[in-house]
């Protein structure tokens, strides 16, 4: 017989069976579609060339340039705000209070590494960061300089006293309280880098379902940390979701750390800058400014036009408010054409600058279409695309539900309880807007599906990214990943004492070919197709293969089956080796059906898919 083509489909299909994808492409991890045929994901090197490691886990990055050209990249985590400048991080985080001297006071036990803190009313929660001066050393191995320093505070033990660890135990000698000059410096309360959903003792009515099972719908939902930016002219506003909203002042110099935007609402769940009029908008927000018990989380306030700390509404400003109705909290919102789309748990609305003396005008323009995490919305070029609770959308000026061969897949494998973590990243080299997950067992993002909007195809994978801000400001895309077991020593300017596990390190994307200089493992598998009619046995012969850019050996895994319903089993000679050079290869292939599986998993391997050409014949049931 001739040799056959086996031209596949573009994108993975996980809706149909094997046998209902015929003619496509079934799974795949770190590949991408471009123009129709499949290949390698491009690689990944440390930022600015050098690893280096931020405390906590990072929800967002976000890239811009000062009035003078200068490029700058903010990264927040659960429990840090960093900026990068001149490829150095440096520690911004706000602080919450400052002691007087004195206030502050040290025991420590003879023996225990374990150093007991009173500060009357401290505030502070396990994980919180504190610096002490002026402490005056305690004896022994408790020196001035081992106090003198930035912790990481552990056991919170009441109101009044908390524990920081040492990493040397303290001797008998040490019997000071650290004297009447110190001073404590308090960062702002650490967050969770995981969400939970919990009922609590009390929540429901008496006798509400039995022992041992399950509670219904309903509780308090605790959401890991997460950081939204925008910037104000060079400045960025850096909203802490679901907290205060603060700003960091560029002209005022890597080495000040952000502070608390006067006059704000202190409790928001988004915020944006309006252009081109410059309102500040914070979602989900007080009704009163400054009193967090008027949290109202369907309420949108905007501050004066160019200026962003008048909040309050006079005859003579553009500040004001508005209510919405259909859904019951603000996720998230983005800007859009002429517009900004704002997403509630179930619908969107668009907000646009109307002038005075309303300022703003606000429309619904779709219901049951919510969004999962306020880092799941995209705008590109004018049309939006979110992940919702059990499916996509885009707003192209009207909602619409994006047909995915892949729902299923994401969907019944998803930890909604983490859903807020999920983060949305536009690829715009390659016409891709990719959301991070979490996995049905994960607590950590550890998955990834990729819509190419141009070509309408779909693609999954385990790239774990928290983080992603598309190419701009730098020539490639930058993503943030977490490892929660990493005590890799911090960044330079923030090396806190008595440190717990999980770090960040940032990246720059779409790099090389290879996972920061280690080889990536990638594979795309085939749907079973019928080989001929498919009601006869066939043999193939030899397949000749066809990569455009290969580098290094592939692996060709040949399944076959004489049945839907059978047990496949590899062909005799399986696998197969390809190399840059090889011409064709020889095969024992027998079967109704075969399904083809392409692996890479050596250092500086590459490869673009072409089309396979199959040599087959017919043959007997024996």
């Amino acid at each position: 017989m001739a040799y056959l083509k086996l031209a596949l489909r573009p994108g993975i299909d996980k809706q149909n069976t094997e046998y209902g994808a015929e003619g496509g492409w079934t799974d795949c991890d770190y590949v991408r579609f471009r123009y129709g045929l499949p290949e390698k994901l491009g690689g990944w090197t440390p930022f600015t060339g050098n690893k280096f490691y931020l405390i906590g886990q990072t929800s967002e990055v976000h890239a811009w340039r000062g009035l003078d050209g200068t490029p700058y990249v903010i990264a927040g985590t659960n429990k840090k705000l960093y900026v990068n400048y001149g490829g150095t991080w440096t520690d911004i985080t706000p602080i919450r209070a400052t002691t007087s001297a004195g206030d502050v006071t040290f025991a420590a036990t003879d023996g225990s590494t374990t150093v007991v803190v009173s500060d009357t009313a401290h505030g502070a929660l396990e994980g919180d960061f504190v610096t002490f001066s002026g402490a005056a050393t305690l004896g022994g191995t408790v020196t001035a300089a081992v106090l003198n320093t930035e912790w990481e505070i552990g056991q919170v033990l009441d109101d009044d006293t908390y524990e920081i660890y040492l990493t040397t135990a303290a001797n008998a000698s040490d019997t000071g309280n650290g004297g009447a000059s110190v001073v404590g410096t308090y960062q702002i309360n650490a967050g969770s880098n995981i969400s939970f959903f919990d009922f609590g003792w009390g929540t429901g009515s008496w006798g509400l379902s039995t022992w041992g099972t399950p509670r219904p719908a309903g509780g308090t939902a605790l959401n890991s940390r997460v950081w939204q930016f925008d910037n104000y002219g060079e400045d960025v506003v850096c909203q802490l979701v679901g907290g205060p909203t603060y700003y960091w002042d560029t002209s005022a110099g890597v080495g000040t750390r952000a502070t608390a935007l006067a006059d704000s609402p202190t409790l928001s769940n988004y915020a944006l800058v309006s252009t081109p009029d410059r309102h500040l908008i914070c979602f989900g927000t007080e009704t009163t400014v400054g009193d967090a018990n008027t949290h109202d989380p369907m309420f949108v306030r905007f501050s004066d036009q160019e200026n962003i700390s008048e909040f309050e509404e006079t005859v003579t400003n553009t500040a004001g408010g508005q209510r919405l109705t259909d859904g019951n909290e603000i996720v998230g919102a983005i800007r859009s054409r002429g517009q900004i789309l704002i997403h509630t748990d179930t619908s969107l609305h668009a907000m646009q600058y109307i002038g005075p003396p309303y300022t703003f005008g606000f429309q619904q323009v779709g219901i049951n279409c919510g969004l999962i995490g306020p880092h799941a919305s995209v705008d590109v070029n004018g049309i939006a695309f979110w992940m919702g609770n059990d499916a996509f959308y885009m707003f192209d000026g009207t909602v619409k539900k994006i047909p995915c061969t892949v729902q299923d897949y994401v969907f019944d494998d998803f930890n909604k309880i983490q859903g807020p973590k999920t983060h949305v990243g536009l690829n715009s080299q390659f016409n891709e807007v990719t959301w991070w997950y979490c996995s049905f067992t994960s607590d950590y993002i550890d998955r990834f599906v990729t819509f190419n909007y141009l070509e309408n195809v779909w693609t999954v994978g385990t790239l774990s990214r928290t983080a992603w801000a598309d190419r701009d400001v730098f020539d490639n895309p930058i993503a943030a990943s977490f490892d929660s077991t990493s005590t890799e020593t911090p960044v330079a300017t923030s090396r806190p004492s008595g440190l717990t596990p999980g770090r960040s390190v940032v990246w720059n994307q779409e790099v090389g070919v290879n996972g920061d200089g280690q080889a990536i493992t990638s594979y795309i598998e085939s749907g079973y197709f019928d080989i001929g009619e498919g009601d006869s046995m066939l043999l193939m012969r030899k397949f000749i293969p066809d990569f455009k850019e290969q580098a290094g050996d592939l692996t060709v895994n040949l399944f076959l089956r004489p049945y839907p319903q059978a047990t496949a089993s590899p062909s005799s000679l399986d696998p197969y080796t390809v190399t840059p050079t090889t011409q064709k290869v020889d095969t024992r292939a027998r079967g109704r059906q075969i399904a083809v599986k392409i692996t890479s998993d050596e250092l500086n391997s590459n490869w673009r898919y072409g089309t396979l050409r199959v040599d087959i014949q017919p043959d007997g049931l024996r």
